[in-house]
C-alpha cells in the first residue's frame, strides 16, 4: 500500500516535471516574424473655424444670500431675454449654469471660535455659441448685465467631418506608399495590408486673449470683433502589413 502511494506521487512530479519542460521547447518553436512591418501615416489639412463661443458672467455680494441670489437670477434672466431673440438650433445655442451662493468670511470670532461670516457673494453664467457669428458677436453689445468671462474658437461638428472625409484618401494614400517603400527596401516586391485603424485627432477650442474682450461693447450696436482663424485636422493611419516576395 505504501509502495504503491509513492509511486503515484512519483508519477505526478515526473508528468510535472515534463509539462514544464515542454514550455521552453514550444516557445522556441513559435520564432519572431521578419516579414510584418508596423506602419504609420498622416495627413492634415487646415480649415477656417466656424464655431464662435462667448463665456457670459457677473458677480454679486451682499450681507444677506438670498438678497445675492435674487439679484444674481435678475442678471441672468435679463441676459436670457436677449439673447433667445436670436437663438436657433446648431445657429446660436444657449446654456445657463453654474449659479453659486457662498459665504465671505471675515477676521472675527463668534462665541463658539467658528468663523464668522459677514456677507455672501455669488457667481452665474451664461454660454452662447453657434455657427452664426455675426448675431453672437452682437450680443456683447446687447447683454448688459453680464461681462463677456471668455472668449473661443472652435470647428463644428459638420465642418470637422467634411475636412476629415477631405484628408482621409490622403493619410490611406500615404499609408499605402510607405508600404511599398519599405518592402522594397527590406528585400521584398510587394505587401498584404493587416490590420488597420483609422481615426482623427480632435480640434481643441481655441480661447481668445483676454484684453480683447475684457471690457463691454460700449452700445448695443458694437459687435466684438471675430477673428477665429484656422483649425488642423490631422487624420492618423497605423496598423501592420505583410510583406510579400
Amino acid at each position: 500500500m505504501i509502495r504503491t502511494s509513492k509511486t503515484k506521487a512519483l508519477t505526478r512530479v515526473l508528468l510535472a516535471a515534463g509539462a514544464v519542460a515542454l514550455v521552453p521547447a514550444a516557445a522556441r518553436a513559435e520564432a519572431p516574424r521578419t516579414d510584418v512591418l508596423n506602419l504609420s501615416a498622416s495627413a492634415t489639412t487646415e480649415v477656417p473655424r466656424d464655431l464662435l463661443q462667448l463665456r457670459f458672467s457677473t458677480t454679486r455680494e451682499g450681507k444677506d444670500a438670498t438678497a445675492v441670489q435674487n439679484e444674481l437670477k435678475q442678471a441672468l434672466d435679463a441676459a436670457l431675454a436677449e439673447a433667445r431673440k436670436v437663438a436657433k438650433p446648431g445657429q446660436v445655442e444657449l446654456q445657463a449654469g453654474n449659479l453659486s451662493v457662498y459665504p465671505r468670511y471675515g477676521n472675527g470670532k463668534t462665541s463658539s471660535s467658528a468663523p464668522q461670516i459677514t456677507g455672501w457673494q455669488g457667481s452665474v453664467e451664461l454660454l452662447v455659441q453657434g455657427r452664426d457669428m455675426e448675431s453672437i458677436s452682437r450680443l456683447s453689445g446687447r447683454i448688459q448685465t453680464l461681462s463677456i468671462a471668455n472668449v473661443g474658437y472652435g470647428l463644428s461638428r459638420e465642418a470637422r467631418e467634411k475636412a476629415e472625409g477631405d484628408v482621409v484618401s490622403q493619410a490611406i494614400s500615404a499609408y499605402k506608399a510607405k508600404a511599398a517603400t519599405y518592402a522594397q527596401q527590406f528585400g521584398y516586391t510587394n505587401y498584404r495590408i493587416g490590420e488597420v485603424s483609422v481615426n482623427a485627432d480632435q480640434p481643441q477650442l481655441m480661447m481668445a486673449a483676454a484684453p480683447r474682450f475684457k471690457a463691454m461693447a460700449a452700445s448695443a450696436d458694437e459687435a466684438l470683433p471675430v477673428e477665429s482663424g484656422k483649425a488642423t485636422v490631422t487624420v492618423n493611419v497605423s496598423g501592420n502589413v505583410v510583406m510579400t516576395r
